[in-house]
């Protein structure tokens, strides 16, 4: 099961989960180790996160938007 853990004003938490590039080619994920996902858009190690978000004082929307139906 995949499980994708939104950090506050951080990173996404990704366990389960494959990540690869736009050729297909893998990234290297140790089964069952979470991996941290960029969601500031700062990171040098994209589409990892490097603490960036700290650096750059990112703020997060507060939550989740409903899905529009």
């Amino acid at each position: 099961m995949t499980k994708i853990t939104v950090k506050a004003n951080g990173p996404y938490l990704v366990t389960g989960a494959d990540v690869v590039d736009e050729t297909g080619a893998s990234f290297p994920v140790e089964a069952g180790k979470p991996i941290a996902l960029c969601r500031c858009g700062a990171s040098h190690k994209k589409p990892f996160c490097d603490g960036s978000h700290i650096k750059i004082g990112f703020k997060a929307a507060e939550g989740a938007a409903a899905a529009k139906k």
